[in-house]
């Protein structure tokens, strides 16, 4: 139960008489007196919170930046009429900063034996799952002065997806896919090692690629076309150790590498390669493994959505053998993972040979546009001091990428806006040259 403003506004201004005109408890009495009685009745005509049925339905999912709606139906069983106020609680990340008490608080009028559907919109700012906590109901009498108050546990959880904000590369690098694949007007013919077709010789053609037998048979020079292969594997790594919750910008290292995942993953099945997830720190945090073309991207968005970074070192070991298990056939493995100097040399590199042997490798990292405005800042002491240190580390990744290079990595250190095109294009690249 719960007394309302009305109340203590009227116990208020009837105590300004009592104190002019009679202070005393008799006048006390006869201001309250009645004011207490009108409450008890106030009380006793409110609908009860506890027979109401409450039910959910709206959005499951929704990506992280966009809205979703959650319905609250109140089913009112009683014979009165309910005149409620009503908190649908949420965890805060469910909302935008100080937008969570207009959009959680609704006034709702049920006659008896009615009912009213409710819609909370939620606006998430983070990843995961988002869990409804109690749906608390004030009931209040015809007089407003007093009112029941109750609580109803109704699950309901919405999973906020990865947002996929490099979905408008994709149409430019389809493009240049369908240019590998001959299937545009150009007719460019890609440098695979899968053959196509036959044509015949025009001057300037590789000699290499004259097929003999068929030349004897037609008695005219014959080529012939190769395409990029197709139907390769694709194994795509996620490392959620320590390094990925360093924040770039506004968002950590881990969405932007799964920003890039998504895109060469979208790229790579359009292709007609087969692509998988792993996501990997101390032990195995995610795998999608043999799906269909159509059900990759949902089940990527899927498991991305409830992965955190987890603040350990991440086991390179444990990764590179999990790897080498989840990609028994030769394949193109690229490992999202920082390029910071400590965890590469003391961790990755001592393991590497053991992938590069048998699969080709790229290593994809999140480069941090501040440190390259860094080494140009100029005029006092303290910018000085940031250029020294700015120069140091990008100095340090450039001779982590020549380390990594030496052992036959494929290297893409790139901002987080310009990553996910960066590693579609060393896809591209790998694919021209008939290296997957």
């Amino acid at each position: 139960m719960a007394l309302t403003g009305r109340a203590a506004l009227l116990a208020a201004l009837g105590s300004i008489p009592v104190g002019i005109l009679e202070p005393s408890w008799t006048g006390m009495l006869a201001v309250n007196g009645p004011l207490a009685l009108a409450c008890a009745v106030d009380y006793a005509l409110a609908a009860p919170v506890r027979t109401l049925r409450p039910t959910r339905s709206g959005d499951t999912s929704v990506r992280l930046g966009e809205p979703a709606d959650v319905h609250l139906t109140l089913t009112n069983q009683s014979n009165r009429r309910l005149r409620a106020r009503v908190r649908d609680a949420w965890p805060p990340s469910s909302w935008l900063p100080g937008t969570e008490t207009a959009a959680s608080r609704h006034t709702v009028v049920i006659p008896a034996g009615e009912r009213r559907r409710l819609t909370t919109r939620l606006r998430p700012t983070r990843r995961g799952d988002r869990q409804a906590d109690r749906v608390t109901i004030r009931s209040y009498g015809p007089l407003g002065l007093f009112a029941r108050q109750g609580a109803h546990v109704v699950p309901w959880t919405v999973r906020v997806l990865p947002p996929f904000a490099s979905r408008k590369h994709l149409p430019s690098r389809l493009a240049r896919l369908r240019e590998l694949d001959g299937r545009t007007s150009l007719l460019t013919r890609g440098d695979g090692t899968e053959f196509d077709s036959l044509r015949d010789y025009v001057p300037g053609d590789d000699t290499r690629s004259i097929d003999w037998r068929a030349t004897a048979r037609q008695h005219k020079v014959a080529v012939r076309t190769w395409r990029p292969e197709r139907d390769r594997h694709i194994l795509i790594c996620l490392d959620t150790g320590r390094t990925s919750a360093g924040r770039v910008g506004d968002a950590p290292r881990l969405d932007s590498a799964m920003d890039a995942a998504l895109l060469l993953a979208a790229l790579a099945t359009r292709a007609g390669d087969r692509v998988d997830l792993l996501a990997h720190d101390r032990r195995l945090r995610a795998l999608v493994q043999g799906r269909p073309a159509a059900d990759v991207l949902p089940a990527f968005v899927n498991a991305m959505a409830a992965l955190e970074p987890e603040l350990v070192e991440t086991d390179a070991r444990t990764l590179v053998s999990t790897i080498l298990r989840t990609a028994p056939r030769r394949s193109l493995v690229v490992l999202l993972t920082s390029l910071d100097a400590a965890p590469v040399e003391e961790g990755l590199l001592p393991f590497l040979p053991r992938l590069t042997q048998r699969h080709t490798v790229v290593l994809a990292s999140v480069a941090d546009p501040h440190v390259a405005r860094m080494t140009t800042s100029r005029g006092s002491v303290e910018a000085v001091y940031e250029a020294a240190a700015g120069t140091q580390s990008s100095a340090q990744r450039r001779r982590t990428g020549d380390q990594l290079s030496r052992h036959g990595v494929h290297v893409v250190d790139a901002t987080p806006e310009t990553l996910a095109p960066a590693l579609a294009d060393a896809y591209l690249a790998l694919k021209a040259a008939g290296r997957l």
